[in-house]
């Protein structure tokens, strides 16, 4: 009997284990996607149904009775490209692959550099550009709308994309740590009514963009050569190479921006 119930304790154990693995896997998977949000807002629906159920709310309970009735269908529909990566990774067998790389300093110095150089250099000759910087939320839904480049971010790189009449000339470049992602990506446009009527696609589509991610978004005018940042909704225009150096480090690693920043500029003055 007590060898059955260690037999018993040691299945439970590794099904347990198993599933939330499984779990951990998939939650690794969405990470990258929109479908965060997604399910944030499932999880305050079946919140509803609890409150509703223990209140004893029964129109509401009703509702959200229905909402689950046809939720297997809207998960489906709603998760779709996230279960048909799912699945390719699967096939791949790269669903259970270990994924790793984490930011720092020294990435970060390096691609804020690459970018504020390539920046200035189109600010210059009034080249238009839309360079996006991954940070929290997911922009893969974004980056599956554009021509996938997975090179190393350099500033010489972001430069020839935006180069006049070129084929990815239109369009965002995303990036995500250190690696540019694809180009000529399609961008939400803002529809707030209070952006200055003299700001064209390219801000619309950056302010767009900063409103349903956290990421930062660097527009370049091509009528102006005016640089200018977004993020949280905000933009900040008329930026010099200094100040978006010091926007970029804080906004991508605030506790090592100062000492980011004085290396940066002792590279400047040196190097």
């Amino acid at each position: 009997m007590e060898s059955l119930n260690y037999a018993n304790l040691l299945r439970y154990a590794v099904d347990i284990t198993l599933v939330t693995y499984l779990i951990y896997k998939l939650i690794l998977l969405i990470r990258g996607t929109r479908a965060v949000q997604l399910l944030r807002g499932i999880l305050v629906i079946v919140m509803t149904w609890l409150v509703s159920k223990y209140f004893e709310l029964k129109t509401l309970h009703w509702l959200m009775s229905q909402a689950f009735t046809f939720g297997v269908l809207a998960l489906v529909i709603i998760f779709q490209p996230e279960l048909r990566r799912a699945l390719e990774q699967l096939g791949r067998g790269k669903l259970f692959s270990r994924s790793h790389s984490t930011d720092d300093e020294e990435t970060v110095q390096r691609v804020v550099q690459d970018v504020a150089k390539s920046v200035t250099y189109m600010a210059k000759r009034r080249i238009g550009a839309l360079i996006v910087l991954e940070r929290e939320t997911g922009l893969n839904d974004y980056v599956e709308t554009g021509i996938q480049i997975q090179g190393k971010v350099t500033s010489e790189l972001l430069i020839n994309i935006f180069i006049p009449n070129t084929p990815l000339h239109d369009g965002a470049v995303i990036i995500r740590k250190d690696a540019l992602l694809a180009a000529g990506c399609y961008l939400p446009l803002s529809e707030n009514s209070s952006i200055s009527k003299e700001l064209g696609t390219r801000h619309r589509a950056a302010i767009g963009m900063s409103e349903v991610s956290d990421g930062l978004s660097i527009v370049v005018s091509e009528e102006t050569g005016q640089v200018s940042i977004t993020y949280n909704g905000d933009i900040t225009r008329n930026l010099t190479e200094e100040d978006l150096t010091r926007i970029l480090l804080e906004q991508l690693n605030p506790q090592q921006s100062k000492s980011m920043g004085s290396r940066l500029q002792w590279r400047r003055k040196h190097g």
